[in-house]
């Protein structure tokens, strides 16, 4: 199976990536295009399938983009995400460590904290659901098997309300209309609700007889808020949010430690795994209470919190102003103060913490997709920590950053994948790096 869980075959030597087709399976597939020396292809019927072969329970799996892997059973998903990380880092990175098995949740279903639902228009009525697979024609989704109950509920009264009382719809092409995407968060061990309009404006028509709405359907509902995206891009939120409703907050935890959501926070979205996830990173930290601790792209503050219960001190780095605000937010409400938040570039922050002589025992790494910055590697490895703690999204981008810090005194000595986002071919990983012996 391709990285992003589709059936690989060949024909004459050349590799036919299979939409819908799993490995092991002899199926009838249509060849969709074909490139200098690979095909994509789509599977037609299944001739013999696989014992993991499954029948998706969403009557939107097919078309939807979401979730790509809901015919495949949830062991097998497991297997192939080990397999996927193995497979990264043994052929991009040459790394040699041990991927142990990829830690599943007991209930894969409902797991999302957060949900972003385009709005579209079909014969003057909203559409509200989510991008077919590899184009922006929208599946509408009365209900979305990954997603929060209270996200739903959310969507469906948004939509309500603007057939009700005829809401512009927002057109991507002509950049005109209002209502671009329904946005939610959900406080998972709170109850708290917060829906986000993004719209193409500074202001909703009928804004009182939607809170109204959410006010009597919803429980937990607490914030309602306009996000202002005027410009011409597929980004989904903008810049500026304006709190119509109640806070510009929302509240939920992960363990014991209590976080401020607000509309641009990073927050992961499976607020079970997030709590192995962490935990895992928290035991490879190895932390006495002695410890100085890096924690880079630290967001909102959630490793940063969770290390600096165990550390003497711990610098948190982010380059999103508003997320190292709620950083700070979360540390004071939480009564922790042995944390430092640092705004900047962490490839630009950390060398200017080497130059001022700021060493680390332990450096967190938490990148987006596209991994580390060289120049962070440097400084990281210019520090010496005992312990590099990666935890990364890509497995790709993790072998590349591994391969470099094995080059450079350091040894991957464990691996563990954690499954964030079930039904998906994505897979979160947590690395135990060691500084290796001075020969």
């Amino acid at each position: 199976m391709a990285h992003e869980g589709q059936g690989v075959g060949r024909i004459n030597g050349m590799a036919v990536f299979v939409e819908g087709a799993l490995k092991g399976e002899k199926v009838k597939a249509r060849v969709d295009k074909v490139a200098r020396n690979y095909a994509i292809a789509h599977a037609e019927s299944i001739l013999e399938p696989s014992p993991e072969r499954t029948t998706p329970p969403c009557p939107y799996a097919e078309r939807c983009g979401g979730c790509m892997l809901q015919h495949l059973s949830y062991k097998g998903q497991l297997e192939f995400k080990t397999q996927k990380v193995r497979d990264s880092l043994e052929r991009i990175g040459h790394i040699q460590t041990v991927v142990h098995d990829t830690i599943g949740m007991p209930e894969p279903w409902r797991y999302r904290n957060k949900a972003q639902y385009p709005v579209g228009e079909d014969k003057d009525q909203a559409v509200l659901g989510f991008y077919e697979k590899r184009t922006h024609n929208i599946v509408p989704s009365g209900s979305c098997m990954i997603q929060n109950e209270f996200s739903d509920k959310v969507a469906g009264i948004v939509k309500e309300w603007a057939d009700r009382y005829h809401v512009p719809i927002y057109n991507e092409i002509k950049h005109k209309g209002l209502l671009r995407h329904v946005v939610t968060r959900v406080g998972i061990k709170t109850g708290e609700v917060m829906a986000i309009l993004v719209v193409n404006g500074s202001k909703i028509p009928y804004e009182q007889e939607l809170i109204e709405l959410l006010q009597h359907r919803i429980k937990g509902f607490k914030s309602l808020i306009l996000n202002i995206n005027d410009k011409k891009t597929n980004v989904i939120l903008g810049e500026k949010n304006t709190v119509i409703f109640g806070s510009p907050y929302i509240y939920d935890y992960i363990g014991d430690i209590k976080f401020g959501l607000s509309p641009l926070s990073f927050f992961q979205v499976n607020p079970v795994q997030v709590e192995v996830l962490y935990n895992k990173a928290l035991e490879y930290a190895g932390l006495t209470g002695e410890e100085t601790v890096i924690d880079t792209y630290c967001g909102i503050g959630t490793i940063t919190l969770f290390l600096a219960r165990k550390a003497k001190k711990v610098y948190g780095i982010e380059i999103v102003k508003p997320a190292v605000e709620d950083a700070r937010h979360n540390a004071q409400i939480n009564g922790i103060a042995n944390v430092e938040f640092i705004h900047g570039a962490a490839e630009e922050v950390m060398p200017q913490l080497l130059e001022k002589g700021i060493k680390a025992d332990v450096i967190v790494m938490d990148p987006p997709r596209r991994g580390c910055d060289q120049k962070l590697l440097e400084a990281a490895i210019g520090m010496s920590p005992r312990t590099i703690v990666y935890v990364s999204c890509n497995p790709a981008t993790l072998a590349r950053d591994l391969r470099f810090l094995e080059d450079h005194g350091y040894k991957a000595e464990e691996v563990q994948p954690v499954d964030m986002f079930p039904h998906t071919h994505h897979v979160e990983c947590v690395v135990s790096l060691k500084r290796k012996p001075i020969t």
